[in-house]
């Protein structure tokens, strides 16, 4: 099937406590090039995620987007310095004995002396946080990639339709070269008639003349290439794979097929035609260059 190389996609979701969103968005490029931008938390995810966007993606300028929220998650673990609160208890116990005081040495009375419970970030799972990033990129890219299913279905069509419109020129064509030969025999015999008068003319000379005109504008080989070229391109748009630039090399010859057809042509109707198939092709060769 094929796919746009505009397309964007984006899917939310909050897993182990964290809100992860990603947003991805292509545009035309000759080849892939991803950039992510993402918090420089989580940097370490990034190949992860360039690794999943070139099994998706063939071409195109891609950005992935990702934003994560963890106010949700469990990312704070609280410590506690057992060697300083034991001296802070053994020091109050001193001073009680030896001030005689009454009361207890409680634990929140130990918690409220300076760096007794520390508060610190937990050390979190890198390759469980990458893979939960990448669940929700993989969604993102699903709809990415639906977006891009649609978008290459109406580029498909278009270009089919002018394929069709070339190959209809390309009958045309294979119709009106043998007619051109007859023609120019007959201004060529008229002409010799006008100069020779009463002389009789040379029949041989006259087919000979014409032999050699008729291989001059003979365009056999290219309308045969020509059809070549479109049925082969008819299989790339009904194939699976990116064709894009399959596409653009193709059309390519297709082009240089129609340029020699319109060099080799010495008719105005002919050239009429090769004016049209060039159009056609032109318009062609803008839509491939949005196709992966």
């Amino acid at each position: 099937m094929v796919k746009s190389m505009t397309g964007y996609g984006r899917a939310r979701e909050t897993l182990n406590g964290r809100d992860i969103t990603v947003e991805v968005r292509s545009v035309n490029n000759r080849y892939l090039d991803c950039t992510v931008k993402m918090p420089r938390t989580y940097v370490f995810a990034e190949d992860a995620i360039k690794s999943r966007v070139q099994k998706a993606i063939s071409r195109g300028k891609v950005d992935v987007f990702v934003s994560i929220d963890t106010s949700g998650a469990d990312v704070s673990v609280v410590t506690v310095n057992e060697s300083l609160a034991r001296s802070y208890y053994e020091a109050l116990m001193q001073i009680k004995n030896t001030l005689q005081l009454e009361g207890e040495v409680t634990p929140m009375a130990l918690a409220k002396f300076p760096d007794v419970l520390s508060v610190t970030k937990a050390e979190e799972d890198l390759e469980s946080v990458a893979a939960d990033i990448c669940q929700v990129l993989d969604e993102a890219l699903s709809a990415y990639n639906d977006m891009r299913a649609v978008e290459g279905v109406r580029l498909a069509e278009d270009i089919a339709g002018r394929v069709n419109t070339i190959e209809a020129v390309v009958t045309k064509v294979e119709e009106r070269s043998p007619q051109t030969v007859a023609e120019y025999r007959a201004r060529l015999t008229n002409k010799m008639n006008e100069v020779l008068q009463s002389t009789t003319i040379d029949e041989s000379r006259i087919l000979t003349e014409a032999a050699i005109f008729a291989d001059k504008i003979a365009v056999d080989e290219e309308t045969v290439r020509l059809r070549s070229h479109i049925a082969q391109l008819r299989t790339m748009l009904q194939g699976g794979e990116p064709v894009g630039r399959k596409l653009d090399f193709l059309i390519q010859e297709v082009n240089r097929e129609c340029n020699t057809i319109g060099s080799k042509c010495n008719d105005l109707t002919i050239a009429q035609d090769v004016v049209n198939m060039k159009a056609e092709v032109e318009k062609i060769r803008e839509q491939v260059q949005n196709i992966e």
